[in-house]
């Protein structure tokens, strides 16, 4: 009888789990994968999002991608989530006082929100605000977070001693400020930068 060369048998099951396991340690949470949006999202805009520029950021696949999100445009809602999330939070903190200390509060909120030191966050702001002049969802994100931002302001100023007319004048007015201040180039209009916007928080919040 002819012997012949007999091939060694392959069992598939001991391949396929072990690339499933791999694939397995290289999905990453979909906060990561939301936080890294957001860092595009502050460079290049909201076109910067496509999912193969964040698969190739966090050194995953495209698998990894949609082992959480159904499409992009659920990672675009969750990334609006989280903004708006984080901004509501921030105001929060920004605006809760003790009774009697209303005006320094606000005095506050218009150093922390003029501010140059958080450019990161302001361009994250301004990415935002611009993806909001072409998206529906986004305006509606947008807005809710500036009407909660002017509502915190309102309450300050009411419980500072002025109307809710003037109050709510004053709010927008302080936000206006520190939004516009943020899109322009002023380090060379006045030798002492701080002392001109402490006069102009003077003239925000004095009644």
């Amino acid at each position: 009888m002819e012997n012949k060369p007999v091939k060694p048998l392959i069992k598939s099951s001991s391949v396929k789990p072990r690339k499933r396991a791999a694939e397995a340690r290289t999905q990453l949470d979909p906060e990561r994968w939301v936080d890294e949006a957001i860092d595009v999202l502050a460079k290049e805009g909201v076109t910067g999002l496509r999912v193969e520029v964040l698969a190739k950021r966090c050194g995953v696949t495209k698998g990894s991608f949609y082992w959480h999100f159904k499409d992009r445009q659920a990672l675009l809602d969750a990334v609006l989530e989280q903004w708006k999330i984080g901004r509501i939070r921030d105001i929060e903190k920004t605006t809760s006082v003790a009774v009697g200390q209303e005006s320094q509060q606000l005095h506050y909120a218009i150093e922390v929100y003029g501010a140059s030191r958080n450019r990161k966050g302001m361009s994250i702001e301004l990415a935002v605000r611009d993806w909001a002049r072409h998206d529906p969802r986004a305006a509606a994100v947008v807005e809710s977070v500036d009407l909660y931002r002017l509502e915190c302001t309102r309450k300050l100023f009411v419980a500072s001693g002025m109307s809710d007319a003037e109050a709510k004048s004053r709010s927008l007015l302080l936000y206006a400020c520190v939004f516009g201040l943020s899109l322009m180039h002023y380090t060379h209009f006045d030798d002492n930068l701080a002392d001109l916007k402490q006069r102009i928080a003077e003239r925000i919040i004095s009644s």
